[in-house]
């Protein structure tokens, strides 16, 4: 997990020293500190880069950060690797939530563009867990999530048909999702809702941990397990909405970070993770925002162009090889338990679910240790 950390540095770096003018890194503390302000060359490099740098690497690391969390939440909660923000209706709904009152030229203050999103949102995820039963099935959930989405995606498209050429044109770079132009001022309005959302979100890690036990599992053990999920999407909203308001829905990032977190930390659980999802967020969108300002400079690219170009190759990898892995250690798992099922007169009956140990152990029929101690039949032995 070093790297992660060692790509997150570099990137911060190529976000303050990169571009137009260009900023040596030894000239950056000067920069930060305001030094040589008043004028000249120095003082130039001075305002881009306190101006305009590093609120837009602040909103990039954060963005990236929210979203990282919010896709790990909803795949464990919904014990899905395939569910992410773009499939559940809920940055659908955000995008909604801003776009209609630019187009119903609704003059409202900055400060409740946020509180429009997390309404958008909120209204979208809800849509979705009341049309799939309230979470009965997790399969059902992110299908009709996907319907959901869809009919979201065709609200927009009718805004964008009632909407002028300059509303076209602004509603159109927001929906690919751009941190261009943002200034202090949206940073102001976005860092207090992932404050919030941390300690929720820290009590909300343990609960996902039981949830991927499974339903039957985490009701045994005290889990009210719609209201667990009803829960989890309260969190991945309120994570998701503020970052939709200001730079627009970035897909994909959601998808890939919490795969390369476990990718990377196979073993680890829920709580362990979600950290390492926060920081691959954050890595995987302040290079893809390095990449929009200057791969094709002076043209600036939306930032979630970028983000799906490298994450529908790099997700359909990581999930081909979590199955070549799966397919790998399955035999392992399972040899325990059927080894012995089928061999003459001192055969065991073997439970599905249940991971029998090796020795002496597994003859007299006792589970490993950490699952469900099961007894099997003593064996019959023939004369």
């Amino acid at each position: 997990m070093s790297a992660a950390v060692v790509l997150l540095a570099l990137a911060a770096l190529c976000a303050l020293s990169l571009g137009t003018p260009t900023v040596p890194p030894v000239r950056l503390p000067g920069a930060l500190l305001g030094e040589g302000a008043r004028g000249g060359e120095a003082g130039f490099e001075a305002l881009v880069v306190r101006q305009i740098r590093v609120p837009r690497l602040l909103l990039a690391l954060t963005a990236g950060a929210c979203l990282g969390a919010a896709g790990l939440v909803l795949q464990e909660a919904l014990r899905n690797p395939l569910a992410v923000p773009e499939m559940l209706g809920v940055s659908s709904g955000a995008a909604i939530g801003i776009a209609a009152p630019l187009v119903l030229a609704l003059s409202l203050p900055a400060w409740l563009h946020p509180m429009l999103a997390v309404s958008g949102a909120a209204a979208g995820g809800v849509l979705t867990l009341i049309a799939a039963g309230f979470g009965r099935s997790p399969a059902a959930v992110l299908l009709t999530g996907a319907a959901v989405n869809a009919a979201l995606q065709g609200g927009l498209l009718v805004l964008m048909v009632m909407a002028d050429q300059l509303d076209l044109q602004l509603i159109y770079r927001y929906l690919l999702g751009s941190f261009s132009g943002l200034t202090w001022q949206s940073w102001t309005g976005v860092w207090p809702w992932p404050a919030a959302s941390v300690p929720l979100l820290v009590l909300c890690a343990p609960v996902l941990a039981v949830l991927r036990l499974g339903d039957e599992d985490a009701g045994a053990l005290g889990v009210r397990v719609r209201r667990a999920r009803m829960a989890a999407l309260a969190v991945a909203v309120l994570l998701i909405a503020p970052v939709v308001a200001v730079c627009g829905p970035v897909a994909w990032v959601g998808f890939l970070a919490p795969h390369l977190a476990r990718r990377l930390r196979p073993r680890a659980g829920v709580v362990r993770v979600l950290p390492w999802t926060v920081v691959w967020g954050a890595v995987i969108t302040v290079w893809a925002d390095q990449a929009a300002r200057l791969a094709l400079m002076p043209v600036e690219t939306p930032v979630g162009a970028w983000t799906a170009l490298i994450g529908v190759p790099a997700g359909v990898a990581l999930l081909r090889t979590g199955r070549r892995g799966d397919r790998r250690d399955g035999p392992r798992r399972l040899r325990y338990g059927s080894e012995g099922a089928g061999r003459g007169p001192g055969r065991f009956r073997s439970l599905p679910g249940v991971r029998y140990a090796r020795g002496g152990d597994r003859r007299r029929g006792r589970a490993h240790a950490g699952a469900r101690t099961v007894p099997a039949r003593r064996p019959r032995h023939r004369r």
